[in-house]
């Protein structure tokens, strides 16, 4: 089945960033849906566009690629001005006419969704799908590989010429506030945490600690055998979050 027709769009950021996106309309709802990937990914990945076909059968989707990656312009922060990127496209979603946005976000792209809602605002609902709770986490071999992709010279290298990611040097200054004291500041708007037993990045205590630290309206979907973010989302699980989009908040 052919994925439902997008439109690209190139956002701008308050700081002056490009940013790479695309647009995928509906005609049926006034439901606008911001996905934000995860760290390395992109919107133009098979697996991010087989998400964005599946809930644009919920509303409409604005899809984009963080600051330093793909063909967005910039570095990444891995978390920190992400915030702003995630900004762009909520407003750009209100611009063509969207009266409820959303946003998804998926790994990094959850933490950048849960921080941008309790710093920025702006948004009617929030769904964080396998994000961490807390920074420098490396309590499992994917972390710690992800930290030397990071930290180091000839990991930041391969992370640009492997996964056309380039990330920023040095470190943060300040640290920004971690996404489960974020999530907190997020109610009265709805917050779903979706999070899988078989995470091989993030073990469930950073669902549980995002869920202690959010107010209600919340809730928490540990999921079954699901792994981690868009390589591991079903459809199925796609489907069973765009239906909840549709009624949160009712």
């Amino acid at each position: 089945m052919p994925f439902a027709p997008s439109f690209p769009v190139m956002l701008r950021t308050e700081d002056g960033v490009r940013i790479d996106a695309a647009h995928t309309p509906s005609i049926s709802t006034d439901l606008g849906i911001v996905v934000a990937h995860g760290f390395t990914g992109s919107w133009r990945e098979r697996s991010a566009r087989r998400i964005v076909h599946v809930l644009s059968r919920y509303g409409g989707v604005v899809a984009f690629d963080f600051r330093g990656h793909g063909r967005s312009g910039g570095e990444t922060t891995v978390g920190d001005l992400e915030i702003l990127d995630v900004e762009a496209a909520v407003r750009h979603a209100r611009v063509i006419g969207y009266r409820r946005v959303a946003v998804v976000g998926f790994s990094m792209g959850a933490a950048v969704a849960v921080r941008h809602a309790g710093l920025r605002g702006g948004v009617d609902a929030v769904v964080a799908v396998s994000g961490p709770a807390r920074w420098y986490y490396r309590g499992t071999r994917p972390m710690r590989q992800v930290h030397w992709a990071i930290e180091q010279p000839v990991g930041r290298w391969a992370a640009r010429v492997a996964k056309r990611t380039r990330i920023a040097r040095g470190q943060w200054d300040p640290i920004p506030m971690p996404p489960h004291e974020a999530a907190g500041l997020i109610s009265p708007v709805p917050l779903l945490i979706v999070h899988g037993d078989a995470d091989h990045f993030f073990p469930l205590d950073h669902a549980q600690q995002l869920y202690a630290g959010a107010k209600e309206p919340k809730e928490l979907w540990v999921e079954p055998g699901f792994g981690h973010a868009e390589s591991a989302a079903t459809p199925d699980l796609i489907r069973r979050i765009g239906k909840w989009l549709t009624t949160h908040p009712s």
